[in-house]
């Protein structure tokens, strides 16, 4: 999809646009420079992302970590029962749909490339990486993203859940927009040079200050930005 196509699927969309310069200044300033080093292997990456769905960082580490302390290699993931796999994975949560999906990934890999590695990733089109990514069982844009951008420093830009939280209260997204949806939309809004910092920025901001169930407005500095603090204090748009 293109930029143009991808802003057309929102209203209002010069405005939303216009606001990413201002805030990634503001957040730049708050948060430090950031720049892309990988953070472990492609498959790792892999493997470790379906271990995350719906669970914390925490349980998704220590989860991971009992897999890859229980198994020397993936070939014996796929090979492992999986009641067996369920088990060392548990502290992830959700270790029944997990388990199978790990090894359904797994033996997708291995069929489509004779072996268990995806590094082939980064030398084609960024559009048919996503597309094999998400052919795979419990593998959405979420996922692909965040495989392509923190493995291979290649601009997708993931969008979970503080990034959906944040930049639909900010005022980059509409609120009813989907998830999948707002993968397309900040990746025409955000400079492809900008991803990954600018997605670390928003999940830094999330958790600090614009929490899910009360968002500290009262301390933020990027109020003169915000939709959300407009609508709730009737401040204007300071773009």
């Amino acid at each position: 999809m293109t930029k143009k196509d991808a802003l057309q699927q929102i209203d209002d969309a010069e405005r939303r646009a216009a606001k990413y310069q201002p805030v990634a200044r503001t957040l730049r300033e708050l948060y430090g420079d950031l720049r892309w080093t990988p953070s472990q292997p492609p498959m790792d990456e892999l493997i470790s992302c379906i271990l995350s769905q719906s669970t914390s960082d925490t349980n998704r580490d220590r989860g991971f970590a009992a897999l890859k302390k229980r198994y020397p290699s993936w070939e014996a993931v796929v090979s492992a029962p999986e009641a067996e796999l369920v088990e060392t994975i548990r502290s992830a949560g959700l270790a029944n749909q997990k388990a199978p999906r790990i090894q359904e990934a797994l033996r997708y890999v291995y069929d489509e490339r004779g072996e268990y590695a995806i590094d082939f990733l980064q030398d084609i089109p960024i559009d048919e990486a996503k597309a094999w990514l998400t052919r795979m069982k419990g593998i959405g844009p979420k996922t692909a993203a965040i495989v392509l951008c923190f493995a291979f420093g290649l601009p997708a830009f993931p969008v979970d859940t503080h990034v959906d939280r944040v930049s639909k209260r900010l005022g980059f997204i509409p609120q009813k927009l989907s998830v999948n949806k707002a993968h397309d939309v900040m990746e025409a809004i955000v400079p492809p040079e900008d991803y990954y910092a600018f997605h670390i920025y928003l999940i830094r901001h999330g958790r600090d200050t614009c929490n899910a169930r009360s968002p500290q407005c009262g301390r933020c500095p990027l109020t003169a930005h915000c939709d959300h603090y407009r609508r709730e204090y009737g401040e204007p748009d300071g773009r």
